[in-house]
């Protein structure tokens, strides 16, 4: 039977046949989502239930994503795939979780009566956050400090699914980052919809960098601070440069642009035109020497002419971005553009998407090149098999990252040691090979 009653982790812990369970989780989608799957399992912990590798699960909570359409289905394929094994006995309880049922919670009643219980998105408290149950490896995690997003882009159905944008409070997030700190933690990463619009609610102003100044003088195990998704139309002077003087924080700027054209970002409801992005671009490398800048762009929004998506080109190339991605334009229910008229044929879209990503691939390869000699800091993640990038198996090979490059988003840095290195170990590493997204280099 399915429960569609069941709105929240409350009323499933409640559910006294399930006590002692085992529970696993699928966490789908972003960053975001990760930290309400932590936020649901801790809970259930809490309160005696075991938590296991879903695999190994009789409870199986699959945390989906709705943002896009390839988003959706992924999330609907993942349900089918785990209704079967439920049919097949491997699994005792099915609970379909977040973003897809906050939007489509009746249609999936509908769809899919062999569920068990269908639960929203939790709340993010203001205050105390409540117990998580760390799915990061243990030396990094992400804090996320609001929900939401302040902008109301015409392509986004962000606002639809999470509701009105919220910070949680600066003693909070400190009280959080220290608990992380103290449990030797070496990287933050600061998530949120729209980071760089924190406190704006709370606070009556931008206070994010009042907040990173806070979480610099409260570590001591934390030496990385990461900023993802800022959103371009909110960075501050004070922002910046706060991020240039500060040593904890990555010189990594994650702005996501979405387009260039003014026509186009006018009918996003970007709040930022063409010439203000390539100012602020300029400042940010100016008084950043060094950043790295990732963004996104959007292909096929309702509209995009030849001479729009020709601008967006002429861009990429000439503002050399260490990190890009490409999205083609989703048409969602509910946002202001899914009426819009002009509508961009599929197989357009993708042209323009590959155009764009080969584009990057010959930029990247070559902004690589400038590490070759540089002795970088690495965190160490973990060892490659024996044999892989080390095919005479003269020593250790293992996976890091620089302050360059995102969890689980950008590339890696290769090293080789002679000596064993342990995960979360920072290390100095000299660059002796660049590829399209990766390096590799020696143990100095």
């Amino acid at each position: 039977m399915i429960l569609t009653q069941l709105k929240t982790t409350r009323d499933f812990i409640q559910q006294r046949s399930l006590e002692g369970s085992k529970v696993g989780v699928i966490n789908l989608g972003c960053a975001r989502n990760l930290v309400d799957s932590q936020m649901i399992l801790g809970r259930l912990k809490k309160n005696g239930y075991r938590i296991v590798d879903p695999l190994d699960s009789e409870v199986v909570i699959v945390n989906t994503c709705a943002f896009i359409e390839e988003a959706k289905k992924e999330s609907i394929d993942c349900i089918l795939e785990l209704l079967d094994l439920k049919k097949q006995g491997k699994i005792r309880k099915l609970i379909v979780a977040g973003c897809l049922v906050q939007r489509y919670a009746s249609e999936l009643a509908q769809e899919f009566k062999e569920v068990d219980a269908l639960i929203g998105i939790p709340t993010l408290p203001k205050g105390q956050m409540p117990p998580q149950y760390r799915l990061t490896p243990a030396y990094f995690a992400y804090v996320k400090i609001c929900e939401s997003c302040f902008n109301q882009c015409s392509f986004c159905a962000i606002p639809k699914i999470k509701g009105k944008f919220s910070s949680r409070t600066i003693e909070s997030i400190l009280a959080e980052v220290k608990e992380l700190d103290r449990q030797g933690v070496k990287e933050i990463n600061i998530i949120g919809q729209d980071i760089t619009a924190y406190g704006m609610d709370l606070y009556r102003s931008k206070s994010l960098t009042r907040l990173l100044k806070e979480i610099v003088r409260a570590t001591q195990n934390i030496q990385w601070v990461r900023l993802l998704y800022a959103f371009p139309a909110h960075v501050t002077d004070e922002l910046i440069d706060c991020i240039a003087n500060e040593e904890k924080i990555c010189k990594y700027i994650d702005l996501p642009l979405q387009h260039i054209s003014d026509h186009i970002l006018g009918d996003m409801n970007r709040g930022i035109g063409q010439q203000e992005t390539i100012q602020l671009i300029a400042k940010i490398r100016n008084r950043i020497p060094g950043a790295s800048l990732r963004t996104t762009f959007i292909v096929g929004f309702p509209g995009e002419t030849e001479e729009d998506f020709k601008e967006l080109y002429q861009f990429v190339t000439q503002t050399q971005f260490e990190r890009l991605g490409v999205f083609v334009y989703s048409k969602e229910e509910g946002t202001l553009a899914y009426h819009l008229p002009s509508q961009v044929p599929a197989p357009l879209k993708k042209k323009r998407l590959r155009i764009l990503m080969q584009t990057q691939q010959g930029i990247s390869r070559k902004l690589q090149e400038r590490f070759l000699g540089k002795k970088l800091k690495v965190l160490i993640e973990e060892r490659q098999k024996p044999g892989v990038g080390d095919p005479k198996n003269q020593g250790h090979v293992y996976l890091g990252r620089s302050e360059y490059d995102a969890p689980e988003v950008d590339g890696l840095v290769y090293v080789h040691s002679a000596k064993p290195l342990k995960s979360g170990d920072f290390v100095q590493v000299e660059i002796t090979d660049t590829y399209e997204y990766d390096l590799a280099g020696e143990l100095v």
